[in-house]
């Protein structure tokens, strides 16, 4: 993959970063739930100040409009990285599945992975180069890099 070596050291960390950051963020998506925000239907006894009293504000369309989008947000957001995982090959997905999305991934380390669950066993320089591969095409497919090598995270 000429696109992996043309990268520095630098870049590849600071895109290593952003795609565990996306993974996380997948799991988070997968593993919690959506807090739905509700109107407040009692009055306040505090103290209001009036402002300007030409404002409307309807409630229950916000609390309506946030519960949707960010449903809709969650779901194509988790879509969008399981075509990415799935698109991978066998080696490379199983891998990011285990190290990264996996419900016990946090508790996984990198040798953990490469001596014990992969079988059969590989070394820590294939492990390496199959997580630098998928790294990079995880990293491609979520946009993070183009295929110039140009990288468009800060």
């Amino acid at each position: 993959m000429e696109l992996l070596k043309s990268l520095s050291a630098a870049e590849k960390k600071k895109i290593r970063k952003a795609v565990e950051g996306e993974l996380e963020r997948y799991r988070i998506y997968k593993t919690t739930a959506l807090v739905r925000r509700e109107v407040q239907s009692t009055p306040s006894y505090e103290p209001r100040y009036h402002g300007p009293t030409n404002k409307r504000s309807d409630q229950t369309a916000r609390a309506a409009i946030f519960n949707v989008e960010e449903e809709r947000k969650r779901e194509g957001f988790c879509n969008l990285i399981d075509q990415a995982v799935g698109s991978l090959p066998e080696k490379e997905r199983f891998l990011i599945e285990q190290r990264y999305i996996g419900k016990d991934s946090e508790y996984i380390s990198d040798c953990k992975l490469y001596s014990f669950i992969f079988d059969p066993p590989i070394s820590e320089p294939t492990y390496s180069k199959i997580r630098n591969r998928a790294i990079i095409k995880l990293a491609l497919s979520l946009g993070i890099i183009d295929f110039n090598g140009e990288v468009s995270i800060t």
